[in-house]
């Protein structure tokens, strides 16, 4: 039977395929641990190191338009509400997210980061922030090593820590780092509660996380895909059971917003393309305004063929 060298996060919605529970009917997932995952991210999208990978979204997005023998199965993984993930030096006189304009705005890792492509389309479309006037600080590079960010987008001086400057005021704000120190506040007021007044007044409800295959992979083996959902997506279906039944021990920070969520979507972690469709169409429309798309993909290019028409 096929082995396949596959690198996913334990999770809630994996837990099942990481302990036996599920088995694939035509393959094998050879489960390697990649620790943090993001370095997973980077060893996929530049060496091709693995053969099913979970993936951040706007990563897989660029990886595409970059030519990257990969394709998505619209299995969303992980997805999170990130009016929290940006906090302010209290003392930089910084009182609206408007006041970020001509400042200078620390970033976890690289630009493409999609928990930074998220908040900065909050930003946009909550706040008015014009986002072509702030200058994002890169504490890191691109995982797609050929990308090229736009001119406001910086790395960050040698030796120089974000959360370090953040403190120091030299930075306004930042995305996607915990600081714990007096002065660093959340930018957006009661992160949380507005997080949930998006999804309920919006529908905003991000994906960070998919998964992806290589190509060579499913030209050869026609069923793969399909099976390779299905698999996910029984798994997925056993974790929303215990969130429904409350078999949650020890619940995770993202357990109990999955149960919160569950509460007002009614399932929380969708998988399909269909009931995902708003959410794809928004993170593709930020990432061409924030200049890290040229033009829109055509949705068939992005996913596999035999998983178009599923919903999990």
């Amino acid at each position: 039977m096929l082995s396949l060298k596959t690198v996913t996060r334990t999770q809630g919605a994996n837990q099942a395929l990481k302990d036996g529970t599920v088995i694939p009917r035509t393959c094998t997932f050879k489960f390697v641990e990649v620790a943090p995952l993001t370095q997973a991210f980077r060893r996929m999208v530049r060496n091709f190191e693995f053969d099913v990978c979970e993936l951040a979204f706007t990563t897989y997005l660029c990886a595409k338009a970059h030519g990257k023998p990969i394709t998505a199965l619209p299995i969303f993984l992980v997805r999170g509400l990130h009016h929290g993930a940006i906090v302010h030096n209290v003392k930089v006189g910084v009182h609206h997210p408007r006041d970020l304009e001509g400042r200078r705005v620390g970033v976890n890792r690289g630009y493409t980061v999609t928990t930074g492509v998220w908040v900065r389309g909050i930003l946009q479309d909550e706040y008015d922030v014009d986002l072509s006037r702030v200058t994002w600080v890169l504490s890191g590079d691109e995982h797609v090593a050929e990308y090229q960010p736009p001119p406001n987008v910086v790395p960050v001086d040698d030796g120089k820590d974000i959360a370090e400057l953040l403190i120091a005021g030299d930075l306004a704000a930042v995305i996607g780092v915990a600081v714990d120190h007096p002065d660093v506040m959340p930018l957006i007021p009661a992160p949380e509660d507005a997080g949930f007044d998006a999804l309920v007044r919006r529908g905003l409800y991000p994906i960070n996380h998919l998964v992806v295959v290589r190509d060579e992979l499913l030209a050869d083996y026609p069923d793969l895909a399909l099976d390779i959902y299905t698999a996910f997506a029984e798994a997925k279906a056993l974790y929303v059971k215990r969130l429904r039944d409350g078999d949650i021990h020890k619940p995770t920070q993202a357990d109990l917003t999955y149960q919160r969520v569950m509460d007002i979507t009614g399932d929380p972690l969708p998988y399909g393309i269909d009931p995902n469709r708003p959410m794809i169409d928004k993170l593709v429309d930020h990432t061409l305004s924030q200049r890290i798309l040229t033009a829109p993909p055509r949705l068939e290019t992005l996913f596999h063929p035999s998983t178009l028409d599923l919903a999990s």
